[in-house]
């Protein structure tokens, strides 16, 4: 395991028990939360994108406040839903975050999961060409988004500019250098996870993907990550892939942490989502030499080399830094960080 990040889907309600009751508190307490786990020595930042919900929607302007505040940690999301992206608008505002930022952008970006509102994303001007899904658009504007990250011109320049232009045709600016090496697919099939590696993109893969053989979440997962690489090898890129896998993890090491998860005995459940038959991997709360076997028991976080911390935020920024303290202190060693 080389890294390890935190992945917030920075909810926020009115409910008793919550210190995110605004999504003022949750934008300014992501940022803190985010100078805290660089303080801490944890390797990343990431955010969940959800549109029509009480959750994070908009990643850009938030994670540049976040590269403003911090110098080290990668800044990252998991996922952005692309379904509802306009792939030129959003070369731009990738490229000024991650300029601010210094180069530390990781942008999780998908085809997308279920919203809170039926295609949501025609309320934003998008639909699918003729014959194509929802699922099949939110892929062709990944597509374009990696091919105007690369930085070629592509725009006829008008021949009487109101300020001069470089000769040929014209990019999107500001153009952030090597962010498009640092674009991830979120994949929930063996099959995109296939085709995301023939892209060249990274892989995340989160705690459900598809039911695809009947086995443990945790094996087919590592599965698809091998099957990932195998693509990526075959596709002859020429630079090594990342891979990152998401799980709920708490060391119980004070009474805080056992009143809030020490009933925990979670397991893999099966569901259907999006019509499509599902397995979800159960998440982990245990005492510290405890929670260490079972992690070395799980085989996809074995296969990845990025592992990103699902966090309850509603519990606030102490709390959260508390709960990842734990785990860099008390496991993280254990399972070969650094």
């Amino acid at each position: 395991m080389k890294k390890i990040g935190f992945l917030s889907f920075g909810h926020w309600s009115d409910a008793a028990f919550s210190e995110a009751r605004t999504a003022s508190d949750v934008l300014h307490q992501s940022i803190d939360l985010a100078v805290a786990a660089e303080e801490l020595g944890l390797d990343g930042a990431y955010f969940r994108v959800h549109h029509f919900a009480r959750q994070l929607a908009s990643p850009f302007p938030l994670l540049a406040a976040i590269g403003a505040r911090t110098k080290r940690i990668e800044i990252g999301t998991g996922v952005i839903d692309m379904r509802y992206e306009n792939p030129l608008y959003m070369v731009e505002d990738a490229g000024a975050a991650d300029l601010i930022a210094g180069g530390r952008l990781q942008l999780g970006i998908s085809r997308g999961s279920p919203e809170q509102v039926i295609d949501g994303w025609r309320h934003f001007g998008y639909a699918p060409a003729q014959g194509e899904s929802g699922s099949d658009m939110g892929r062709r504007h990944g597509e374009v988004f990696l091919r105007l990250l690369k930085g070629e011109g592509f725009a006829e320049p008008n021949p009487r500019p109101m300020f001069p232009n470089p000769p040929g045709k014209l990019r999107l600016e500001p153009h952030s250098a090597g962010l498009r090496d640092r674009i991830w697919w979120g994949s929930a099939s063996n099959a995109t996870a296939e085709w995301a590696a023939r892209m060249g993109m990274n892989l995340q893969s989160s705690t459900l993907k598809a039911d695809e053989t009947g086995e443990p979440f945790h094996i087919q997962q590592a599965r698809q990550i091998r099957a990932y690489r195998e693509a990526w090898a075959a596709a002859g890129h020429d630079r090594q892939p990342r891979v990152s896998v998401s799980r709920s993890i708490f060391a119980l090491v004070d009474e805080r942490d056992r009143r809030y998860f020490g009933r925990d005995d979670s397991a893999d459940q099966i569901g259907v989502i999006d019509n499509m038959r599902a397995v979800f991997g159960r998440s982990y709360a245990a005492e510290p030499d405890r929670l260490i076997e079972q992690l070395r028991e799980d085989e996809a976080i074995a296969e990845a080399d990025t592992l990103l911390l699902t966090v309850p935020n509603q519990l606030g920024v102490d709390y959260n830094a508390h709960v990842l303290e734990a785990i860099l202190t008390h496991v993280a060693p254990a399972l070969g960080w650094r």
